[in-house]
């Protein structure tokens, strides 16, 4: 499956902590509903079992909407459950070895800090890179912040689409222009809002005016 840059535009991450009562499935398809073009399920606290039934239950909902489920760190769930693709880090398992689990049809992303580590990440096979954290973010609380020049360097250094994580949010938005990012990785910024639709809503039309993509 080749990576389709559209797919990158606004890259919604799963957490449940903001779920009050909902169901992931659901809050999921409120995002689809605003326009995410790809969901990234990241469930750091589930149990292997309970990840599986929530991929399983997420798969035919963004294949309604015609968007990419992508499972986070786990190769062997993500091709358990059918997904479209895997994201791992640094620190996962290494991309060139991922890459020959998955084989060529399924998506690979890798989380990318420095033009070098991109470089070799796309050498080994990624289809595209999440990079940051552009912004503070309480997400990843040892995640240092990226200087807005290295997130420039890495878009110029690589073929493939470029997503920008981190704290990304409406407000903040904009400050990336410029650096030839093609979408942005939010995870709170959807996910926590009393709105998940609306939410996703205003900030497709924000990456749409700032970035145009």
């Amino acid at each position: 499956m080749k990576c389709d840059r559209k797919w990158m535009a606004l890259y919604a991450v799963t957490d449940r902590a903001w779920l009050n009562g909902r169901t992931l499935a659901g809050q999921v398809e409120a995002a689809l509903r605003g326009g995410a073009t790809c969901v990234q399920l990241r469930e750091k606290e589930l149990d292997r079992a309970a990840f599986l039934r929530e991929a399983r239950e997420l798969k035919p909902v963004c294949a309604r909407y015609g968007v990419p489920l992508i499972i986070n760190d786990d190769v062997a769930l993500a091709i358990e459950c059918g997904a479209d693709g895997v994201h791992v880090g640094q620190d996962d398992t290494d991309a060139a070895e991922t890459r020959r689990r998955i084989g060529p049809d399924m998506l690979l992303g890798v989380s990318a800090h420095t033009v070098e580590e991109a470089l070799r990440a796309e050498r080994d096979g990624a289809d595209y890179l999440g990079v940051g954290a552009v912004f503070p973010t309480g997400t990843k609380k040892d995640a240092g912040v990226l200087p807005f020049e290295t997130l420039r360097d890495i878009c110029a250094a690589v073929s493939i689409p470029v997503v920008a994580i981190g704290g990304v949010s409406l407000d903040n938005l904009g400050a990336l222009a410029g650096s030839g990012i093609d979408g942005v990785a939010v995870v709170s910024a959807i996910f926590a809002a009393p709105d998940a639709e609306a939410a996703a809503r205003a900030l497709r039309a924000a990456v749409r005016k700032e970035l145009g993509v």
